[in-house]
């Protein structure tokens, strides 16, 4: 199963209606792994769902954690 797959079935089974933007995901997880460390990514995946999730979960509010979380990131790197 591949991620393109396996991300819109598990949102389904979460009771998530939203698309997850796969790529914006994965690109900020490449992100924090070069400006902290690899273990980080993923922890900074689910933050920024917990994030977007209580800020109320639209796009927006993921895109919104996202943006942070790269600035964030980017600050510490260089």
């Amino acid at each position: 199963m591949t991620v393109e797959e396996w991300v819109p079935r598990l949102a389904a089974e979460l009771g998530l209606d939203s698309e997850v933007d796969i790529d914006a995901i994965l690109g900020i997880a490449g992100d924090v792994a070069h400006a902290v460390e690899r273990k980080a990514a993923p922890v900074s995946a689910f933050v920024i769902g917990l994030a977007a999730g209580r800020a109320g979960g639209t796009a927006e509010d993921v895109a919104a954690a996202v943006e942070r979380t790269r600035a964030l990131a980017a600050s510490l790197d260089g």
